[in-house]
């Protein structure tokens, strides 16, 4: 029986999920099909329970939903129990539906093995949602032990504060005059999406030798991207990050560790909106 793999999110007509895991599941001929699940918040268990029954057979979680499906599953594991946030589910061989968080692997295998972590780093998230969680973790993972988070909404920094005791909280009103204390910056947010809204204010005090992180993928250059990208700035966008996270859920539902190879990126290259 062919296998059903699919994502769940709102937005998620902008995701390359399914172009992404349909090129692997050709090249290594495993005989199932990817492809977006449109779901409300409302039916987030009947998700679970289709992958319980094996009609699906497994699923990514993006926005907004990867911290509102925990409550539903039987089992979270390694980076998914620490942060509180999944992306990844599947089912073992004792039929539990596990949830994983593969952004962790994914942020960290795409920019932390390229930024020099022997000097003294101090990293600002911006953006309590989602991912957030996920590039905590990483960061702390890859020895970054100063690390400062900001939202619009305080409460949500709080909130993660309560899990990430070592975190710091840097008012939204302080971000503009306060960036240039930072060597590594993650936009978090969605801010910059295509087709949604981006930042009210430029990055004008950024440190000329810091590291900016966008998270998004779709256009690969947001509004703030290109304006640090035309400073000098070092500048990363979130395509590598969705690659590898894809690769590791890729590896978790087939036991294949898919090559990310010159026509994958070729492909989702052209597939994507500079």
């Amino acid at each position: 029986m062919i296998k059903k793999f699919g994502i769940i999110g709102n937005p998620i007509k902008h995701s390359l999920s399914p172009l992404l895991h349909n090129y692997w599941l050709k090249k290594y001929n495993v005989d199932a099909s990817y492809s977006i699940i449109d779901v409300e918040e409302n039916n987030l268990e009947e998700v679970v329970k289709k992958i319980k029954n094996k009609s699906l057979s497994g699923v990514n979680v993006t926005l907004p939903f990867k911290q509102k499906i925990v409550r539903f599953l039987e089992k979270i594991i390694n980076d998914a129990e620490i942060t509180g946030s999944v992306n990844t589910l599947f089912i073992d061989t004792k039929n539990t539906v596990v949830g994983e968080n593969t952004d962790v692997y994914g942020f960290q295998a795409a920019y932390l093995k390229k930024i020099d972590n022997n000097t003294i780093k101090k990293a600002l998230i911006i953006g309590a949602g989602g991912v957030s969680p996920s590039v905590i973790l990483s960061l702390y993972k890859s020895g970054i032990n100063s690390i400062s988070i900001t939202n619009r909404t305080h409460e949500k920094c709080l909130f993660l504060k309560k899990n990430f005791c070592y975190l710091n909280v840097l008012p939204w009103d302080n971000l503009q005059s306060k960036i240039d204390n930072y060597d590594i910056v993650v936009n978090a947010t969605s801010l910059g999406l295509k087709n949604g809204k981006d930042f009210d204010f430029d990055f004008s005090k950024l440190k000329s030798d810091a590291v900016y992180i966008d998270t998004i993928y779709n256009p690969l250059k947001t509004k703030t991207y290109k304006y640090l990208e035309d400073k000098g700035i070092k500048v990363f966008n979130g395509l590598d990050m969705f690659i590898y996270q894809g690769q590791k859920s890729f590896y978790l539902w087939n036991k294949i560790n898919p090559e990310i190879d010159d026509d994958l990126i070729n492909l989702l290259l052209s597939n994507l909106k500079w």
